[in-house]
């Protein structure tokens, strides 16, 4: 009697190092933290995709930052999709959120092929943002959006902010284990090191790996059964690979009732009576995670006179 395969880990981010090579990497497997910032929304296919996508792509990019800090990829444009917005926090902590036009969505949808990022989001820009917090400045790289995919778009990106040799992977779906369809999305990121006096010329190695990388099926970066260690191993292992310790990820919103009632506080009293509803409360929806916070237009009051 067969056994049924061993579930590999989910909801981290790893490090790794091809052995004796100019090239490192990182590999990230989202599993309950995409499905529960895709499923906070009743989102198309096409759109839950590409917020599955950011979100892998701002692990894998933030995961990196030697600092306490927050990364944020966005990428926004005239296309049925308004704009795509994910961040990530060093504790790693993930949020996301789409806005669209549904109706326009719809239409883009038609036909055999899944609509990717330039058709959903038309023209516009691809943007990252490192937040050091409020003692710092913000450091934001921009770039059109040309590829199909936001891992093209963050190919072009490396390539003009930071002049880094980078290839990206990116792959999101559903998987049924036999308790129901659940998002799950995955991603792998590779760099060439730069050459220098004792590196010598890195070129070779670096074509060496991406003609591996180039054999990655989507279907093997969400596959549920297989770790990421093994991933690796299979595309690997003719000259080895070192994975370092992963980092853990979860879906965390930084929305709360004290936030919230600040924010309201800060519109005048005017403003605030229009927003009351019937039975006296004012109702906020975080547009992330879509909890819905009840407030109590004289508790504003106190905030403001704190």
């Amino acid at each position: 009697m067969s056994s049924a395969p061993a579930i590999a880990a989910d909801d981290l981010v790893a490090p790794f190092q091809i052995e004796g090579e100019p090239v490192r990497g990182r590999i990230v497997r989202l599993g309950q933290a995409v499905d529960e910032i895709l499923a906070a929304h009743a989102y198309p296919e096409p759109v839950a995709n590409l917020l599955g996508e950011a979100c892998a792509l701002a692990a894998l990019v933030g995961s990196n930052l030697k600092f306490d800090g927050r990364l944020i990829v966005q990428a926004q444009g005239d296309g049925p999709v308004r704009y795509v917005v994910c961040d990530y926090d060093t504790s790693g902590a993930l949020r996301g959120y789409c806005r669209y036009d549904e109706a326009r969505v719809a239409e883009a949808a038609q036909g055999f092929a899944r609509p990717g990022a330039k058709t959903l989001l038309g023209g516009g820009v691809f943007i990252m943002t490192v937040d050091q917090g409020p003692d710092m400045d913000r450091y934001q790289g921009v770039t059109a959006i040309e590829g199909e995919t936001l891992a093209l778009c963050a190919e072009q990106y490396f390539a003009q902010s930071e002049q880094t040799p980078t290839r990206v992977r990116l792959a999101v779906g559903q998987s049924d284990l036999g308790a129901g369809a659940h998002w799950r999305a995955g991603g792998m990121l590779i760099q060439n090191i730069a050459e220098d006096d004792a590196r010598g010329s890195t070129a070779e190695a670096w074509n060496r790996t991406q003609a591996f990388f180039e054999t990655i099926g989507e279907d093997e970066l969400i596959d549920p059964t297989i770790s990421a260690e093994t991933l690796l191993f299979r595309l690997f292992h003719e000259d080895g690979v070192r994975v370092f310790a992963p980092k853990p990820l979860a879906a965390f919103c930084r929305c709360s009732q004290e936030r919230i009632e600040t924010v309201l506080a800060s519109f005048g009293p005017e403003e605030r009576a229009e927003m009351v509803e019937d039975d006296g409360k004012i109702r906020v929806t975080c547009e992330y995670c879509s909890r819905v916070y009840a407030v109590d237009p004289g508790d504003l009051a106190k905030v403001g006179q704190a």
